[in-house]
């Protein structure tokens, strides 16, 4: 089964604890504090990989979860947790479904990506010695993993693409200029399933995919159309494969226009891509239509190849146009996806204030108490000298905040004390 799109949760680890131990050993009377840090949770790496061809395998495992970090314990630091290496096939798109941001476009083999990076390993009690808190009884819990629920689409990489009508002959014609053996029949919508194929011709190689037919409508979702037009975006150049001799007696000139249309609504640089046209079935048109109906695709004035995708007739010019279109098409870099670049400042910090009391937002802040034993008053009492330090107290009592009101940080809320 061929699946080019799936939703999955990604769920990197936490960091290990670290620990509260003090030194002791027989006629060492002041051993101090020994307690080592927590190991690093695990992260979770996409992989683009050339050697898988779908999403399907997604579609029974949904979610990934890397490990925590081992907690520290007496003088000898956790362990950290492995990383999660996750195959996906060339030309994913991963999207973050609640943001909507684009994070990473997987075009090259053999890319990494790191998707959820695993949370930092907590210090120890020996970090926080000083010559006021000789004893300190406290250590840092360690940073929380990340969790992304993202959209994965693939949208396969092609130099060419064969677009038409259904029973235009796609199928048949990549068998005929390729290896690739797609099902063929004498039946619309035999092709359901992009198929590709490698097109090795005097000194050129370059690969073709077979577009399953699109139909009126397919630019705004109808049948399976933002599905098969996907694909077309990774392409550079485009073959509009016309049936010159439709089963339904329709006029191909009409059939033309009607694909064109929908590529232009589903997104007008991908119609304004180099072309050409493969006027197909040259063997079975009637010779007293061949003329007239030539001449009216001629006056399109886009290079046109007749061809008979079952006999063999004119692949050499097709190939010959092909080649010629690719050298003056774009490079395939620039048909990639580039996300935007969100400068975040990790310093970032600030207050709202709501009907409810006051908000601490910002990333900083929010790991700050996550890394917090918030049972441990000797650590509150650091986590309020640290919030001291960076003015985020100052700037709550020149909000206004009295004793007693409630201050919200991520999931935790507390009670405000000033102890100035």
């Amino acid at each position: 089964m061929f699946l080019d799109e799936a939703a999955v949760e990604f769920t990197s680890g936490r960091g290990g604890s670290g620990a509260v131990s003090f030194h002791r050993e027989k006629h060492v009377p002041r051993g101090g504090p020994d307690g080592a840090d927590g190991g690093k949770g695990g992260s979770i790496v996409l992989i683009a990989d050339r050697g898988r061809r779908t999403l399907y395998d997604f579609k029974f495992h949904p979610r990934f979860q890397a490990d925590d970090g081992v907690h520290g314990v007496q003088n000898k630091r956790g362990r950290d947790a492995k990383d999660i290496e996750v195959k996906v096939p060339v030309g994913t798109v991963v999207t973050d479904t609640e943001t909507g941001d684009l994070l990473v476009d997987m075009a090259v083999h053999g890319m990494k990506f790191v998707l959820c990076k695993g949370g930092k390993g907590g210090k120890g009690n020996m970090h926080y010695t000083s010559s006021v808190r000789q004893a300190p009884n406290f250590a840092q819990k360690g940073a929380p993993g990340e969790r992304i629920l993202a959209k994965l689409e693939l949208k396969l990489l092609a130099d060419v693409g064969l677009v038409g009508l259904p029973n235009a002959g796609k199928s048949t014609l990549i068998s005929r200029i390729s290896a690739a053996r797609p099902k063929i029949a004498d039946y619309p919508f035999t092709t359901i399933v992009p198929n590709l194929g490698v097109v090795k011709y005097r000194d050129e190689t370059f690969v073709v995919a077979d577009m399953p037919g699109l139909i009126q409508g397919a630019s705004e979702g109808i049948g399976l159309g933002h599905q098969f037009l996907r694909h077309v975006e990774r392409c550079r150049a485009l073959v509009h494969v016309v049936d010159t001799f439709p089963i339904d007696e329709s006029d191909p000139l009409e059939n033309y226009h009607l694909i064109e249309a929908e590529l232009k609504a589903y997104r007008e640089d991908i119609w304004a891509r180099p072309r050409l046209i493969a006027l197909n079935k040259a063997d079975i048109l009637p010779r007293e239509s061949f003329g007239p109906l030539r001449q009216k695709f001629e006056a399109l004035g886009v290079p046109l190849v007749i061809v008979s995708a079952v006999t063999g007739e004119g692949m050499e010019r097709l190939l010959d146009a092909l080649c010629e279109l690719l050298a003056s098409a774009a490079p395939e870099e620039d048909t990639l996806l580039i996300p935007v670049l969100k400068v975040t400042d990790e310093a970032f910090w600030d207050i709202e204030v709501n009907e409810e009391g006051y908000r601490l937002i910002g990333k900083r802040l929010l790991r700050m108490v996550a890394m917090t034993d918030l049972e441990n008053e000797e650590a509150v009492r650091y986590l309020q000298r640290r919030l001291e330090r960076i003015g985020v107290l100052d700037r709550l009592r020149n909000l206004g905040i009295e004793e007693g009101d409630e201050v919200e940080v991520g999931e935790f809320s507390f009670n405000f004390t000033d102890e100035s």
